[in-house]
């Protein structure tokens, strides 16, 4: 074939999902000249299961994304059909925003933004070979023969690296959704160094909405008391779209466990490791053989289409197989699926082999984020590519790195936890894999970060202004906090809690650490006027918390000595006398950046760590 000069850029990133769109805009954002590159521009930030951003600890990485800057929180908050906030019975620590999005909506909307992007070029095509010379990444090689010049690559490939997918005894080269697959980077990676290994996922039934009785479901509303994903968001849409909960019934788990031999899980024709904590129908089937039914959530897909995603009911079972099994669902007695569930397995790499800064180690240049890490998740790929964008900015004006400890976000956590920890199965954030978690709370991420990401070049002006408002009205809210309250004032309020008359006076901080709500507050006292309720409630919250966030914030001090004392890069840990046989291998495939990294090791014991720091004292 014949090669040509597509293009001389600053950057290109291959593949435009959530990981993809993210690094694209931030290089382009930040002045460099880029190009996106991607198997279909149908496919651009296309939700290829289900129809939502946010959730359980995610909702708190996307109101991250948000303050440093990134797309989706925006877009979501564009695209949005309902949002409600989990865990409202719990603390504040776990509480998450999880918003369905019209999935189409989602797409065009991101799409428009690229194209309305300075500095971005937008291509359709599969990404063959990462170009390399004397160690760094020179561009990439088109199936079409086409060679774009760049400094810079992000790897953003998905779930399309060598998909397959199955259902049933039916298997197919395929990416999800019927976009075709990139069956040729593979190959590359794995001549430049890379470890790749293969997991799977999958994904539910698209059901048509006409053939599902809604009367026999539980309705689940949206919420308007909730602030947006997204610190430019003014607001929440005015009418939103339901969603239904249903259960699985234990004539669906008959017909799973006398169509087990049939299922690609057990018959050993699906290889790749699959989600621990998003497992097919078959698998709790199995693996919770004393529950006699599982919740569904019946979502809808969009405005434009009767489209229902029927989440909680992923499976690779047979097309006939499904078609049954779905009719014994309450509501669903008579539906009619549109879209059959499927697995899909694909090619990733081990995030062992990056940096914290998502490079690769023995490609300068070279960058990876999302799936392709052995992720799953939107939210979790949006980030990487986030924050792969962003160091590879900073890498080519000659800046130093971006990197979020692990009490500076939970994007700090997700990073941390691949390129240290490692994964053999995808990896997905939960809110107890962080440590300081009622620090790292969803309603304070512009307070944490936004200022930290200053010297990227993706804090706009109005971003700027928007924080400093923030801040002057939670110095204000907090400063009224402290207002003192005559006993006789309080009387009525302690007395509906429970409470008798103090002798002495409080102050509001006071009231709420006995479990006053901050509402009545508002009321009995006409206190915090003028001030938005998010950051009365981020005032309300840190107050309710203090004595926890007081425990934790000594915590992250102790923490840092470790993180301040940076092993040096030529440190040969093979040769280190007393540090086990593990230790060492696995401190020198690793090679981290300080002793906190190094302490976080799967196999390095704290004797290794004071081993390491006799080391370094010689």
């Amino acid at each position: 074939m014949e090669f040509y000069e597509e293009e001389l850029c600053d950057a290109v990133v291959v593949g435009a999902g959530h990981a993809g769109v993210e690094a694209a805009l931030a290089l382009a954002r930040t002045g460099f000249d880029t190009v996106i590159l991607t198997l279909n521009l149908d496919s651009i930030a296309f939700m290829a299961c289900n129809p939502s951003i946010g959730g359980t600890a995610k909702g708190q990485i996307v109101r991250e994304i948000d303050a440093l800057g990134g797309e989706m929180g925006v877009n979501a908050d564009k695209s949005l059909l309902q949002i409600r906030m989990l865990n409202r019975g719990k603390g504040a620590a776990v509480q998450s925003l999880r918003g369905q999005a019209d999935k189409n909506l989602y797409h065009v909307n991101m799409k428009k933004t690229l194209e309305q992007t300075e500095r971005l070029r937008i291509l359709q095509g599969e990404a063959v070979e990462i170009l390399t010379e004397n160690g760094k990444v020179t561009g990439v090689k088109t199936a079409f023969g086409g060679i774009i010049r760049a400094r810079a690559v992000v790897l953003a490939t998905g779930v399309y690296l060598n998909g397959s997918v199955i259902a049933g005894e039916w298997q197919r080269s395929s990416g999800p959704n019927g976009f075709a697959p990139a069956n040729e980077l593979t190959a590359s990676l794995i001549s430049l160094g890379f470890s790749v290994r293969r997991f799977k996922t999958g994904t539910p039934a698209r059901v048509d909405g006409r053939t599902i009785d809604y009367s026999a479901l539980e309705i689940q509303d949206g919420e308007k008391d909730v602030f947006p994903f997204s610190f430019l968001s003014d607001g929440l849409p005015e009418k939103q779209t339901p969603c239904y909960l249903t259960y699985t019934t234990e004539e669906t788990h008959r017909i799973i466990r006398e169509n087990l031999h049939r299922s690609p899980l057990y018959s050993g024709k699906i290889k790749g490791t699959g989600p621990r904590y998003c497992p097919s129908i078959e698998d709790k089937v199995v693996r919770f053989a004393d529950k006699d039914r599982h919740q569904l959530f019946l979502e809808p897909e969009g405005k434009d289409t009767d489209e229902v995603y029927v989440q909680g009911l992923s499976t690779s079972l047979p097309h006939d197989v499904q078609k049954a099994m779905y009719r014994t669902v309450k509501g669903l007695e008579h539906c009619k699926i549109m879209r059959y569930a499927y697995a899909i397995e694909y090619d990733c790499i081990d995030s062992l082999d990056l940096y914290p800064t998502l490079e690769f180690k023995k490609i300068e240049g070279l960058y990876a984020a999302g799936q392709i890490n052995g992720t799953s998740g939107y939210e979790e790929a949006a980030a990487q590519g986030l924050i792969a964008g962003i160091n590879a900015s900073l890498k080519l004006k000659g800046e130093q790195p971006f990197i979020l400890s692990r009490d500076e976000g939970y994007i700090g956590v997700l990073i941390d936890d691949l390129v240290t920890k490692g994964t053999n199965e995808p990896y997905r954030m939960m809110t107890s894999r962080a440590e300081y978690r009622i620090v790292l709370r969803q309603d304070n991420t512009d307070l944490r970060l936004t200022e930290k990401a200053f010297r990227t070049g993706l804090i706009t002006d109005e971003r700027k202004e928007r924080l400093e408002k923030r801040k002057k009205e939670y110095d204000s809210a907090s400063r009224e906090m402290n207002s003192p309250v005559k006993p006789k004032e309080a009387e009525n309020l302690l007395k509906k809690y429970g409470f008798s008359t103090p002798s002495s006076a409080l102050t509001y901080g006071d009231l709420i650490r006995r479990g006053i709500d901050i509402k009545d507050i508002q009321s009995e006292f006409d206190a915090f006027k003028g001030i938005s309720q998010d950051t009365i409630y981020t005032v309300y919250t840190d107050e309710k918390y203090k004595g926890y966030i007081d425990k934790e914030k000594e915590q992250i001090e102790k923490a840092k000595k470790l993180e301040k004392t940076t092993l040096p890069k030529d440190l040969d840990y093979l040769k280190i006398e007393g540090l086990r046989l593990e230790a060492r291998q696995k401190l020198d495939k690793i090679r981290p950046e300080n002793l906190g990294q190094a302490g976080r090791i799967s196999g390095v014991s704290p004797a290794d760590i004071a081993v390491l720091m006799v080391t370094l004292k010689k």
